[in-house]
């Protein structure tokens, strides 16, 4: 299969891949086990996909009135998740099927752990503590309330919404002066939302790649080590099962307990897909909305890593630069070969890039030109109301560690 030799390389396209070669270590090509110690010692809170010093740097940029920053902020304080008028609308159990069908809460959650977000990121750039009070306001109602997600999209539901929480948490708890319900909240997460996720899903990549960025956000709220290893080594088996590098081989990797044993089963797994190239996700020929939630979950967690000083970047940064480069190529509209999802691919990646740019190609070095062009032609990055918000504000050109 032609397409999958590597095309002669300019000076500083070799220059890159040596780099990337650095990026990547041996270690991104050898299964991960269940003991995977990744924990730190003590957790750095908040440290949820945004740390202190990151969230002191945008709040000076927003109070200065710097682009994209302010700008991403005002667009944030527009939506109505930014409305001090909120109303949250908690569930005691959250019925969700097959793409929401049927829908039982499952909207009301995502946008409720959202709106929260919003007004923690709000809080914190303003110390209006109208807007901590709203925040608590959203998760008390839920902790209050909420005792199970149910029917097939309950693990993906929990995933999409227990990536949000924490984010929200961590900045109130560790930022704001007084939450009287956090051990309530953090029961919540302990009893309703851990054990959802943390055992992952054979299902479609974007799915288990949610749920483990849940696992690990939950488990640093909870100073929880056990499960954050759990999750992490998860998690890094499903990283190198989502994304193809070449250096694989002939055949992706595969998830051990999948059952994939055979070409067949692979590519069929892969949506017949059956050329593999660099960049190539499990779900490419899906659709890239999909893509894009597995890619965005992918850099959610690295970037937690960080700031929690077990940096996973080195493990999987080469594949999220590649994963985010090709789907970037042909979302900005590149012809799609014959050869690639049957010559055609269903684009709307979504505002899924900011992250892993900002941690690859500003703090790292990486040419990243796709990925460049695209992110910058979309900002302000949103919400794509499930898991992901604001992006351009928390992530973008931050240099803070």
């Amino acid at each position: 299969m032609s397409q999958r030799r590597i095309l002669p390389l300019t000076a500083a396209a070799l220059s890159a891949a040596c780099l990337a070669g650095a990026l990547v270590g041996p270690a991104q090509a050898q299964p991960h086990s269940g003991t995977t110690a990744a924990a730190p010692a003590a957790f750095t809170h908040p440290g949820v996909l945004v740390g202190r010093s990151q969230l002191d740097y945008i709040r000076g940029k927003v109070q200065a009135g710097a682009a994209p920053w302010k700008g991403a902020y005002d667009a944030m304080m527009a939506s109505k998740y930014g409305s001090l008028s909120y109303a949250p609308k908690p569930w005691a159990v959250v019925e969700c099927g097959s793409y929401s069908d049927p829908n039982k809460g499952c909207t009301d959650e995502r946008q409720d752990a959202i709106a929260a977000y919003t007004h923690a990121l709000a809080w914190y750039i303003t110390r209006d503590d109208r807007y901590a009070k709203k925040a608590i306001q959203i998760m008390d109602a839920w902790s209050a309330t909420i005792t199970d997600h149910t029917n097939s999209n309950a693990p993906l539901q929990t995933g999409w919404a227990g990536s949000v929480w924490p984010r929200a948490a961590e900045i109130i708890r560790y930022t704001y002066t007084s939450w009287p319900n956090v051990n309530r909240f953090a029961t919540m997460l302990r009893n309703v939302y851990l054990p959802k996720v943390i055992n992952g899903s054979h299902s479609n990549g974007n799915w288990e790649l949610s749920m483990m960025e849940a696992a690990v956000g939950i488990s640093v709220f909870l100073d929880d080590r056990t499960s954050y290893d759990k999750a992490v080594a998860r998690y890094l088996n499903r990283a190198q099962a989502y994304v193809y590098l070449e250096s694989d081989g002939a055949l992706p990797k595969t998830v051990p307990g999948s059952g994939l044993d055979t070409k067949d089963e692979i590519v069929k797994y892969w949506q017949g897909q059956s050329t593999f190239v660099t960049g190539l996700t499990q779900e490419t020929c899906r659709d890239f909305t999909h893509t894009g939630y597995g890619i965005s979950a992918i850099s959610h967690v690295a970037e937690t890593s960080r700031i929690q000083g077990e940096d996973l970047y080195p493990k999987v940064g080469e594949r999220l630069r590649q994963a985010l480069g090709f789907q970037a190529k042909y979302e900005l509209g590149t012809a799609v070969p014959s050869w690639l999802c049957g010559g055609s691919v269903k684009r709307g990646l979504g505002p899924v890039t900011e992250v892993g740019f900002n941690a690859l190609h500003n703090r790292l070095g990486y040419p990243m030109d796709n990925t460049q062009k695209l992110t910058e032609q979309q900002r302000p990055a949103g919400t794509n109301n499930l898991f992901v918000a604001w992006e351009t504000l928390t992530h973008a050109d931050n240099p803070a560690s």
